[in-house]
């Protein structure tokens, strides 16, 4: 059986340090074994993913130089490689689970979701759908599809005994099906959920290996349960540990940068990188820290993979870079910082920014240092506006983290789109827009004075943009004032 594998990350946003780590793992196991390595876009989120989001998906794992062997963009024998173009795979299947008995209609309303948890919670139960709508009769569900009432479909799932999932990296682990959900699978908008759309197109694209991130242990039963009804072999399974941050919490984007397009931005080589994410929980025989994805192929064995979540260590990271970055010759060096920072089309972007505010060449470069890398230095009183603000630090730390975390939803990241996402932020926090843009332009240039605020956040980048207000806001807190 040749060995197949997969990734299907989500194009909702940056390009995500953990889409590489599990990438590369997939990588490494296909070529060991002489199999291919898919990539495949889970965009059935139609609110939330964007081309834009896809495109930088792409290019950072080309980037990392994690290329698959079939795609969206080189196509392959099992396309197409979108979700979102292979909606009617899904309806069919879902179709065969309703004539099956495995699957239903559901009509709940979402209010009576939330009374119906929110009652089980109280009674400190486990929250899940109570089966309501499982002894709708036909008559019933022809009725209510004639007069247009919107549906889910969901998955019949055996309330009694116990799923067995067998792990690559744990053995059995048993799993007792009272606590499963009957999980939707197909949404009342007619996209399916990650659940069904992803052992759909496991099954037709023939993957013999699934290896994701842990988190998605607690729903393998669900999977086992759809491929049993559809009568298919399951695929085996490998759940890799969750990368933390270095207080062992999840990696988090308000802990630790986690954008791909981040790490390119500040430098990171990217066979630095992807020696890094082949440390996180796993180890050479020889112990050795220092390999090339080669050395990582040639010697990978599962049995070398930790259980424990591996600490994404920026420090770390960035010694490995140093180690990789003293390797290469000046010409090289110099070929690699002209590549990230200095090609004629990025020296164009930021032209226009400080034209009018040079009056000697040699100030273009001390103009335009906080656009490129993370270096950005200030004190934290700076970030508090100096002109008629009633409110505390703590209140512009609470503003920061709010203004990034709405900055993370902004596509495409324009200025025109970063200035409409901040001004209806200060209407909702009732201030003036100076209270706000001010420790904003600190925390993103490191300066009070600059170009246009928002055409120097787009120039700037979102990733490196909301890593820095971040920063900012942990300044305020950690100065004991916020």
């Amino acid at each position: 059986m040749k060995v197949r594998v997969r990734i299907a990350p989500s194009p909702t946003g940056d390009p995500h340090v953990g889409t590489a780590y599990i990438g590369l793992f997939n990588l490494v196991w296909a070529r060991k074994h002489g199999g291919q390595f898919v990539l495949r876009i889970e965009d059935t989120d139609q609110l939330r993913s964007s081309p834009e989001s896809e495109a930088a998906i792409l290019r950072s794992l080309k980037w990392l130089g994690l290329q698959w062997d079939e795609g969206p963009d080189i196509g392959g024998d099992y396309g197409p490689y979108r979700q979102s173009e292979r909606t009617e795979h899904y309806r069919s299947h879902c179709d065969q689970l309703i004539q099956s008995g495995n699957a239903y209609r559901c009509f709940c309303t979402r209010e009576r979701l939330d009374t119906v948890r929110k009652g089980q919670m109280a009674k400190k139960e486990n929250p899940k759908y109570d089966g309501l709508c499982k002894g709708l009769n036909d008559a019933d569900i022809e009725s209510k599809m004639a007069e247009g009432e919107p549906h889910v479909v969901r998955l019949t799932f055996p309330t009694e005994g116990q799923t067995v999932v067998q792990d690559g990296l744990r053995g059995e682990i048993t799993i007792e099906n009272s606590q499963i959900d009957d999980q939707v699978l197909l949404k009342s908008d007619g996209f399916p959920t990650y659940h069904l759309a992803n052992v759909v197109d496991d099954h037709l694209m023939a993957i013999t290996d699934v290896i994701r991130a842990e988190e998605w242990i607690s729903s393998t039963p669900k999977h086992l349960q759809l491929y049993k009804a559809f009568g298919w072999e399951p695929p085996r399974f490998w759940h890799m540990p969750l990368l933390r941050n270095t207080d062992k919490s999840k990696i988090s984007k308000r802990k630790n940068p986690v954008s791909l397009d981040y790490y390119e931005r500040i430098g990171i080589l990217p066979e630095a990188m992807v020696n890094f994410l082949g440390l996180l929980g796993w180890s050479m025989p020889d112990e050795r820290e220092q390999f090339s994805v080669d050395e990582l192929i040639e010697e990978f064995t599962f049995e070398r993979m930790g259980l424990a979540g591996p600490v994404f260590d920026l420090k770390k990271l960035e010694w490995l870079n140093g180690n990789y970055i003293r390797t290469l010759s000046e010409d090289e060096l110099v070929q690699r910082i002209m590549a990230t920072y200095m090609t004629p089309e990025r020296v164009r972007e930021l032209m226009p920014l400080v034209h009018e505010r040079m009056d000697r060449l040699d100030q273009f470069v001390p103009a335009t240092s906080y656009f490129m890398g993370d270096g950005v230095e200030y004190d934290w009183e700076s970030l508090i506006p100096k002109k008629k603000f009633d409110g505390t630090p703590k209140d512009i730390r609470k503003a920061l983290v709010e203004a990034a975390d709405v900055l993370d939803g902004v596509q495409p990241w324009t200025a025109e789109n970063i200035e409409q996402a901040m001004r209806d932020l200060v209407t909702q926090l009732e201030w003036k827009a100076g209270h706000l843009f001010a420790p904003l332009r600190t925390a993103v240039t490191g300066r009070v004075a600059t170009p246009p605020l928002f055409e120097s956040m787009e120039a700037i980048g979102g990733p490196l943009c909301r890593a820095r207000i971040r920063q900012a806001a942990k300044k305020i807190k950690e100065s004991g004032q916020g």
